[in-house]
């Protein structure tokens, strides 16, 4: 059974930063590849970052590239996204993902139908 749970959301003016936490529980050879997603109400789930857990490599949404990074400490294991220079359109349920990835490392990993678990999301307010 695999379980992700998030951590870290809060409300913050424009221009902060924030820490979001995502603990993975289970088998960790159902995932390769970790995510972050957010919702905001009305409007679909949009990917914003992914780790492949073993290389390393990142991938991050044109809307967030320079201010948000992800990152992982496999010894927890833990998979982190850092908020930085925060805007108002930010605000949003932000979920985090878990996947077993063999596709080609393009665009899918910001794919929300890539992952097949999924944490309970932490919200995310932005005020002007």
């Amino acid at each position: 059974q695999v379980q992700l749970v998030e951590s870290g959301g809060g409300s913050v003016q424009a221009g902060g930063s924030l820490r979001l936490s995502c603990t993975f529980s289970g088998d960790t050879h159902r995932r390769n590849l970790m995510g972050w997603f957010r919702q905001a109400p009305g409007k679909e789930r949009e990917g914003v970052a992914a780790i492949s857990t073993g290389s390393l490599t990142t991938l991050y949404a044109d809307s967030v590239k320079g201010r948000f990074a992800i990152s992982q400490d496999n010894a927890k294991p833990t998979v982190y996204l850092l908020l930085n220079n925060l805007k108002p359109e930010d605000t949003a349920m932000y979920y985090c993902a878990a996947a077993l990835f063999r596709g080609p490392w393009d665009q899918r990993p910001l794919r929300a139908a890539e992952y097949a678990y999924w944490g309970q999301g932490t919200q995310v307010t932005v005020s002007s």
